[in-house]
């Protein structure tokens, strides 16, 4: 048996064709739909792109303990129990974060690894008359972005994007390249699990004319501009600067089509349908005006971003081709899936479950999904309701529980490490007890925004928070039984209220 996972970064769901758009151009996506299981109601974990990740390895939620961080000594990884099981592993990626302090742990888990170069702030060429600190940012970055934050970012990814000229050139091109030469090589041979994932359709959004020109329009901004990465803030541009943005999401979006077909090609070349399960997901979405926003991260977690598409083709249920699942599924299931595939036994710490029932019979494997980021409101949806709890008692600290101190791209500061305590072991930990930091700069705390609470059959569009101390309750009592299931830190508990005993 072999398997197949396509994963892109901040793929949305309601863009994508088979999922009812009916403006960008996405076939390839539709025709995978007609192969596969479409599921409607798969939901993100921990947010956002590492926390993700190391839910993809260890089928089980981290952020109520962790924020983003690499894999941890005691983690459970699906890709490398695999490849100690005799299934050999490849991983190839252009998504740089795995290169970074914050990631590092995660490519050597599998047998093998190649990566592409370029994307975002990838340290990767050098042209120092492009300094950041000089002011010497492109100019058609300057439309949407005089964005301290991402100066040093936008200076190297000018730098980079002089680089990939050509679609060949461009970091996706690449990596799928180097997933489609491991599947020339090695189609004829059993036992191995391939993971192509590209950062795209990630921002910036950088294409190039072809792909550009499927989405005609008039841009009114500056006739040198690209205005192609929106920041994680408000929306301040105009109207047609909005729509510009979502063409060049658009643009990005068709070429990750058109690679994808490609997968979908060398499937039918080989007949790799007989033998081998495909596997395509994302992390997670990206708002686009949408809610006033930009970006994920720095606002509520709206559908946009939580909802996120999934396709599953597995060989053993070919009748199965073009259904649509409704059984609420959420990325900590793919590792389990991963493995009872290929026959291996599922680490009593993974929290996801086997989606074979849900694809059989759209057989429900929990009531509701839990999501959200380290220090942030605590999200929860049945299907019917998205609840959006924030702390109420947001002078607790959060704290992170780690053996592994590294935040995105550094090293925890010695200041965060002077107050360090050893805490006592969780039930995940193997016995080993772990660090207690007190954590400074957790991502996109909302706690701000309060508890929300969203009716998405009769206000889809998540515009008006409803009053129903009913249903609020029964939300904020999945929250509380899931963190007590996960074995969340017991200050966090208070943080949110859920003191033990506690009426909620």
């Amino acid at each position: 048996m072999k398997a197949i996972m396509v994963m892109y970064d901040s793929l949305r769901r309601d863009l994508l064709e088979s999922y009812g758009c009916d403006w960008t151009k996405t076939p390839n996506f539709k025709r995978l739909a007609d192969l596969s299981v479409q599921f409607e109601n798969c939901y993100v974990g921990s947010m956002p792109c590492m926390p993700a990740r190391r839910e993809l390895h260890t089928g089980r939620i981290n952020f109520f303990h962790r924020s983003w961080g690499p894999m941890e000594p005691f983690d459970d990884s699906m890709p490398e129990i695999l490849k100690k099981g005799g299934v050999y592993t490849h991983l190839v990626s252009d998504h740089q974060h795995y290169w970074e302090d914050g990631g590092c742990t995660y490519h050597n888990r599998y047998s093998s690894w190649e990566i592409s170069r370029g994307q975002e702030g990838d340290l990767w060429k050098a042209d120092l008359s492009y300094r950041y600190d000089r002011g010497t940012v492109f100019k058609n970055k300057e439309v949407m972005l005089s964005y301290p934050p991402y100066r040093r970012m936008m200076a190297q990814d000018a730098v980079n994007r002089s680089y990939m000229d050509t679609e060949e050139k461009t970091s996706q091109a690449v990596t799928f390249h180097q997933g489609l030469e491991f599947i020339e090589k090695n189609h004829g041979e059993d036992n191995w699990f391939l993971q192509i994932e590209t950062f795209d359709p990630h921002e910036p959004f950088y294409s190039l004319k072809e792909d550009k020109a499927l989405y005609p329009h008039t841009f009114l901004g500056d006739a040198a501009a690209e205005a192609d990465w929106p920041p994680y803030a408000t929306v301040a541009e105009d109207e047609n600067t909005v729509q510009h943005v979502r063409y060049e999401y658009a643009a990005l979006l068709s070429k990750c089509d058109r690679y994808l077909g490609k997968v979908l090609d060398m499937m039918d070349q080989y007949h790799l349908w007989d033998d081998t399960m495909l596997i395509v997901n994302t992390d997670h979405g990206f708002l686009l005006g949408e809610h006033g926003w930009w970006g994920k991260t720095s606002m509520p977690i709206y559908e946009e971003i939580s909802h996120t598409p999934l396709y599953i083709y597995d060989p053993r249920r070919k009748e199965c081709a073009g259904i649509r699942r409704n059984a609420i599924v959420q990325t900590i299931d793919l590792a389990p899936t991963l493995l009872e595939f290929f026959g291996m036994e599922i680490p009593e710490d993974m929290e996801g479950k086997p989606l074979a029932g849900v694809m059989d019979s759209d057989e429900p494997i929990r009531k509701y999904a839990v999501f959200g980021y380290h220090g942030s409101q605590v999200d929860v949806t049945d299907g019917r309701y998205v609840y959006m709890h924030a702390a109420e008692h947001p002078e607790i600290p959060v704290c992170e529980y780690t053996l592994m101190p590294t935040h995105m791209r550094c090293m925890f500061r010695l200041e965060e490490l002077a107050g360090l305590e050893l805490a006592e072991p969780f039930s995940f930990t193997k016995g080993c007890r772990v660090m207690k930091i007190e954590s400074k700069d957790h991502m996109g705390d909302t706690t701000s925004f309060g508890s929300l609470l969203f009716d998405l059959k009769e206000d889809p569009d998540q515009e008006h928070s409803l009053e129903d101390e009913a249903v609020r309750a029964q939300m904020k009592a999945y929250i509380r039984e899931y963190m007590e299931k996960n074995d969340a830190p017991k200050e966090l508990f208070c943080r949110l209220g859920f003191e033990e005993g506690r009426p909620l």
